[in-house]
């Protein structure tokens, strides 16, 4: 996709689930990938220990990138060197984000995550990440986003430049009470890895094309 072709409102992130097994799941991915736009998929450890993960990863990171879909690795910016990732995730502290940041700038994207509240947001902001996440990874358990995810998604996109991902709910729907919050991007892991990946993929985009709001260029 041309930059002149992106979707001009909230695109969908994907997030790689917990307790799915890696062949499932990595055999889900091109359908998922060619049913419609998918900006990035984030890749969580989930306990897989240092070789599994990177074995994990070094399947899908091309399979991902030869359809024009950005693959960050969340944590481990070893692996996400190793398997040429797009980018990293982190969960962690204002000094770590912005070490990190200065270390891999004009390399590899980093995104931060794992803030609670507006203030905890605000700080890990001053490092100027590529995104900042709203969610925790595996709790999308209910149909509908976290009610704190979409307010301080609701919030930072009505105070900050850098772009942020919320976290939807298990039911492909809850895309559209994220593009309400003015959100750049969704993310989707358990909705769209239940069963038919290709069909919740197209479904997302449908929503998102009929219903979220627009961004100026």
């Amino acid at each position: 996709m041309t930059e002149a072709s992106l979707p001009d409102r909230c695109r969908l992130v994907l997030i790689a689930p917990p307790e799915t097994a890696a062949e499932r799941f990595i055999a889900a991915l091109p359908a998922a990938f060619d049913a419609g736009d998918v900006a990035s998929l984030i890749l969580p450890q989930y306990g897989m220990d240092e070789e599994g993960f990177q074995a994990f990863a070094e399947k899908i990171v091309p399979l991902a990138q030869e359809r024009g879909v950005a693959v960050m690795i969340a944590g481990d910016s070893r692996v996400a060197g190793r398997v040429r990732a797009d980018g990293i995730h982190l969960e962690v502290g204002k000094d770590e984000l912005a070490e990190t940041i200065e270390r891999l700038q004009g390399r590899m994207m980093v995104g931060a995550g794992g803030a609670k509240t507006r203030d905890d947001a605000l700080e890990l902001g001053e490092t100027r990440p590529d995104y900042m996440f709203f969610g925790r990874f595996g709790y999308d358990k209910t149909p509908e986003p976290h009610p704190r995810n979409l307010a301080l998604g609701r919030w930072w996109a009505e105070m900050i430049e850098i772009p942020c991902i919320v976290l939807g709910g298990s039911d492909v729907a809850s895309v559209e009470a994220v593009a309400a919050t003015g959100a750049e991007f969704v993310a989707l892991s358990s909705a769209v890895f239940g069963e038919d990946a290709g069909s919740a993929v197209a479904e997302a985009n449908a929503i998102l094309d009929r219903a979220a709001p627009r961004f100026a260029r």
